[in-house]
């Protein structure tokens, strides 16, 4: 992988609950399609969970950032009831064709205090050899790619962000938690 970046963001939303009460790795691997779907529409088509071949979770989310259709392929290096990391060779499906992007997805939380904390939901996307060979035969420059990407990705974030709080606070509260 390269540091070609095209794009990154994080935003935070409250979550009306101390952060001892939320599992955000339970969450994620138990998240309907539907919920899922509700997190950003039109945005957001399916998601579901499985396993890598050798024993990982993995995340497997369906959406459009911008013009291009996104399959993302999460295989969890932290999945902790506050914290996890996610990264992705996410295949993208734009007008001009495929290719494929690397996705991480951190999701956090902190606490405020003891009756609420912070989710916070940062998405970094760079471009691998293959996507720079993929602009090359479209004429397009790293520079190109990284402004559309970065707008679109962007507004994506700031609208799931408060959504994804909202569904890990109702789901901690469904499990119980006060």
């Amino acid at each position: 992988m390269t540091n070609n970046v095209l794009s990154q963001s994080a935003y935070s939303a409250v979550i009306n609950l101390p952060a001892d009460k939320i599992d955000i790795a339970e969450w994620l691997f138990s998240l309907p399609s539907d919920e899922y779907k509700r997190c950003c529409p039109p945005d957001h088509i399916a998601a579901g969970a499985t396993w890598t071949d050798d024993g990982r979770r993995m995340s497997i989310n369906v959406e459009q950032i911008g013009k291009g259709l996104v399959i993302q392929q999460y295989i969890a290096e932290v999945a902790e009831p506050n914290h996890c990391k996610m990264v992705s060779l996410s295949d993208v499906f734009a007008p001009q064709g495929r290719s494929r992007v690397q996705v991480i997805w951190d999701l956090s939380v902190e606490p405020i205090d003891d009756k609420s904390c912070k989710y916070t939901n940062a998405v970094v996307s760079s471009a691998p050899e293959e996507y720079l060979a993929w602009l090359k035969e479209h004429g397009m420059t790293i520079e190109e790619a990284a402004a559309a990407r970065q707008s679109a990705s962007s507004d994506h974030n700031s609208r799931e962000t408060p959504l994804f709080a909202a569904s890990i606070e109702r789901r901690a509260r469904a499990n119980g938690a006060k």
